[in-house]
């Protein structure tokens, strides 16, 4: 399920270093020791030199180099260090037993160093003290090319967190020492905490102080030196308790020397730039009892609380306890415990646990982690192997992702992998071909969800939200929200109960000016939940359209108008939309779309549009109204490419070519095969009432006269699955031979249609039946122009100059002309009309009647 990628490895990248400064044969086993990541990547590891010193060097991941830092002339028991920015001090805590000899008496169980290394100088002793005290540098981001400053954090096991502000100065053009070690300056962060973590990304440290209560703090460290608490947030979790029990150190490095019992609860927390924050946290898990965990999502305002049942095995009482291990990887928290289960928890939809993956058994593990591993989350989505000395880099594996949605899996497990592989992974080609196939592969309808609803609105959504974050709670994201009620398969997974709470308000302090970036977007996304909770129905739903699209379709079958600037504003939607569909490449396109007018789903496009831009003009105002204006345009826009791609990709798949618009021909296996998807693609936006590019309509009702019986046809017809528009029944008319079937089918599609469009294709038919007809309307027409204006006198009884001897014949082509010669434009719509030609059709027909002519 995860792939590890790994970025650095002690035995590759350090011990050949070392080995080439030191002689094997005096070292020993050389096992170096990973003590601090920071900022910049570099990793700071202690090892155990030659002649029984200790050495802290660093590795740096850009140009692949070792350098070493310091040496202690005897053994060390290192329990935290850190580096500054530019490498010239180093801070470390060591831990002192109660007897010792060497440089450093051991008065006290810590002792606190701050050491001069550029070059090797002096060294000041910040604390000696009988608990533990970790250390950690600022890095802060700035422009100044040289910074004679450093600051330093120091958090001492007694609930206290210190900062130290180091002036620096250089001397003898190279030497850079501390000016006044003997005065530094000092404040005071934090005190009364009992669990403290720090974000070396993004400068911040987080702590839980219980004065009155417990809550949750954060402080934010800015690059001028100063510092501030920014926020709160009260928990009123029964098990916080259990924190108290003794402190806790959070990414302030890794102590090899500590014990490693563990009974107490574990706790982080994560952010992103998106505006979230996760607080995890779990119990220690015995082998036989169940795992419980919980994630806090304090930008939804809720908590879920899981517990997973835990197969019952044959282990030996004395097992130890272990934790889950929680990795951050921006879209989804992962909670990983090693030999039982991977559960990826979605943090922004987090509505149903169906978009969260559950994995248990082989299903769930990852092969560098199994059992007995101490891993540790380490910023920037990396993991770290504290006791192999390897670090990784994480991603979700996409291969794995397209197993999960074979037929044999659960529903809410293919929904959820669909899900993953749609929104969080980046758009690639292979993935999205491989999901189309599957796609046409399991083309009907699954029982909980439709999987092509899901591909599109799934893809829409991530579309849009790469383009603006805000749209997050107003776009739809899944089909399962059009669902009535909600399928079982979709709302539970067997074996894990999950029980949700709201979560208390957190607070945002600060100086408005210092709420920048993060900060800014969590008070955005917070006020937005607070609105979207108080508003109903804030998402966006498309299939409410289909009262209007309704209303739409019997005006335009009867002919009757709407309000014509209404009209017009849905028709400039439609014109914005088309316009920014790439057509650039429509030489190159195979499957002919947007190639005709198709009046209903222009019409469609633009009521969609007007709906939606009024939606986020109703919720999302501070936008604007021309920022709003183009992510709607965009967003129906790429409904229309989307559609077009998928049918793209099937039609070079199937290797259909531009035969397949020929109608006299019966389909193949391969159109058929064409015909069911573009169909079940129909039922899809029909049933989310999205449009479809133009001209889609005709194509598939190419396909399905090549590919279904006459009867099943028009049954498809009948039931408003296919349309009978006008090109493709135009193509109908003129390509179909007047074959005894061709005929009948011919008669029974003009029976369907509405009056104006049947008067309109019947002239295209060859017929002696269509002419008579189209002869008729001719002389009803015309009759029916200028009546008041009738003049018997213009009536010339002579002999017809084309048939002299059928008088009534003759009399009414002669009424016919002179009508004809008075009427404007009597004949516009009915293309090479004229009195010869009723005179012909009406001695035709007279020549039938009398049995003369057989039709």
């Amino acid at each position: 399920m995860l792939r590890l990628n790994p970025i650095f490895d002690t035995q590759k990248d350090v011990v050949s270093s070392i080995l080439a400064k030191e002689e094997r044969a005096n070292i020993g086993v050389l096992e170096p020791r990973i003590l601090s990541v920071e900022r910049d990547g570099g990793v700071v590891y202690s090892w155990r030199g030659a002649t029984g010193t200790t050495r802290i060097g660093k590795y740096d991941p850009h140009s692949t180099e070792n350098k070493l830092l310091y040496t202690f002339e005897k053994q060390e028991c290192v329990s935290s260090c850190s580096l500054n920015k530019e490498e010239t001090l180093l801070a470390v805590s060591l831990s002192q037993s109660t007897q010792g000899e060497g440089r450093f008496k051991p008065v006290s169980k810590c002792l606190t160093l701050l050491i001069e290394i550029h070059p090797i100088n002096n060294t000041k002793v910040l604390k000696a003290v009988d608990c533990k005290v970790k250390v950690q540098f600022l890095y802060p981001k700035t422009c100044r090319p040289t910074v004679l400053e450093s600051h330093l954090l120091l958090a001492a096991e007694d609930g206290y967190v210190d900062q130290y502000h180091i002036t620096l100065t250089r001397q003898e053009g190279y030497r850079v020492v501390m000016q006044n070690p003997e005065r530094l300056s000092r404040e005071r962060v934090a005190e009364d905490f009992s669990w403290v973590q720090w974000d070396s990304d993004t400068q911040r440290l987080f702590y839980i102080t219980a004065r009155e209560k417990h809550t949750l703090k954060c402080v934010q460290f800015y690059p001028d030196r100063n510092f501030e608490t920014v926020f709160e947030l009260p928990l009123e979790m029964p098990i916080v308790s259990s924190v108290t029990s003794s402190v806790r150190f959070v990414n302030f490095g890794y102590d090899h020397y500590q014990d490693m019992k563990d009974e107490g609860l574990r706790l982080e927390v994560f952010t992103s730039p998106t505006g979230t924050m996760c607080v995890c946290y779990s119990h220690p898990v015995h082998w036989h009892k169940d795992a419980t965990y919980t994630i806090a999502f304090v930008h939804r305002g809720c908590s879920k609380t899981f517990t997973v049942s835990l197969e019952k095995g044959s282990a030996p009482a004395n097992l130890p306890t272990v934790h889950p291990v929680f990795i951050h990887m921006d879209y989804y928290i992962v909670v990983y415990l090693a030999d039982h289960f991977l559960h990826l928890i979605n943090c922004r939809q987090q509505d149903l646990l169906c978009y969260s993956l559950f994995l248990s058994g082989t299903d769930g593990h990852i092969e560098d982690l199994g059992s007995g591993r101490e891993v540790v989350s380490v910023s920037g989505s990396r993991l770290l192997d504290v006791r192999a000395g390897r670090m990784y880099t994480m991603e979700l594996n996409p291969d794995f992702l397209l197993e999960l949605l074979s037929s044999d899996r659960p529903e809410a497990q293919r929904l959820a992998a669909l899900h993953c592989m749609l929104v969080y992974l980046q758009p690639n080609p292979v993935i999205e071909l491989k999901i189309i196939n599957w796609i046409s592969e399991n083309v009907m309808s699954f029982d909980a969800f439709d999987q092509i609803q899901e591909f599109i609105l799934a893809t829409l959504y991530r579309i849009s939200y790469q383009q603006c974050v805000s749209l997050d709670k107003l776009l739809p994201y899944s089909c399962v929200f059009e669902k009535k009620e909600l399928p079982v398969a979709l709302t539970a997974i067997p074996g894990v109960k999950c029980t949700p709470e709201l979560l208390c308000q957190p607070i945002i302090k600060g100086k408005p000016k210092s709420l920048q970036g993060y900060w800014e977007e969590l008070q955005h996304v917070l006020e937005r939940m607070r609105y979207f909770e108080a508003v109903p129905s804030p998402r966006f739903r498309s299939s409410l359209l289909k009262e209007d699209w309704d209303r739409f379709q019997a005006a335009m079958n009867s002919e009757k108008k709407k309000s014509p600037r209404y009209h017009r504003q849905i028709e400039e939607n439609t014109k914005k939309v088309l316009s920014m569909v790439d057509t650039w490449r429509l030489d190159k396109r195979v499957v002919p779309l947007f190639q005709e007018e198709d009046q209903q789903q222009r019409v469609l496009v633009g009521l969609m549009v007007d709906k939606l831009r009024e939606h986020l003009n109703r919720h999302l105002s501070r936008l604007g109204k021309k920022k709003i204006d183009l992510l709607v345009v965009n967003y129906a826009a790429k409904l229309l490419e989307l559609v077009w791609h998928v049918l793209e990709l099937m039609w070079q798949k199937l290797k259909l070519g531009p035969w397949v618009l020929c109608i006299t021909q019966q389909g193949s296996s391969e159109e058929w095969a064409m015909f069911h998807v573009m169909f079940r693609i129909l039922e899809a936006t029909k049933g989310l009432c999205l449009p479809l590019p133009p001209g889609y309509s005709t194509l598939l009702s190419v396909l399905g006269v090549r590919c279904l019986p006459q009867h099943t046809f028009l049954q498809y017809v009948d039931h408003g699955l296919l349309q009978l528009t006008e090109p493709f029944v135009s193509r109908l008319m003129t390509d179909l031979d007047n074959s005894d079937a061709n005929e009948q089918l011919k008669f029974s599609i003009l029976k369907r249609l509405p009056e104006h469009m049947e008067q309109k294709v019947s002239q295209q038919w060859d017929h002696p039946i269509t002419s008579a007809c189209i002869s008729r309307e001719y002389v009803r027409t015309l009759l029916e122009i200028n009546l008041e204006n009738t003049d018997s006198a213009l009536l010339d009884y002579g002999r017809s100059c084309f048939y002299p001897d059928f008088l009534p014949l003759n009399y009414l082509a002669k009424i016919l002309s002179n009508r004809e010669e008075q009427a404007q434009n009597p004949s516009e719509e009915q293309e090479n009309v004229d009195v010869r030609f009723v005179e012909e059709m009406a001695l035709k027909q007279t020549q039938i009647k009398l049995g003369f002519e057989v039709k």
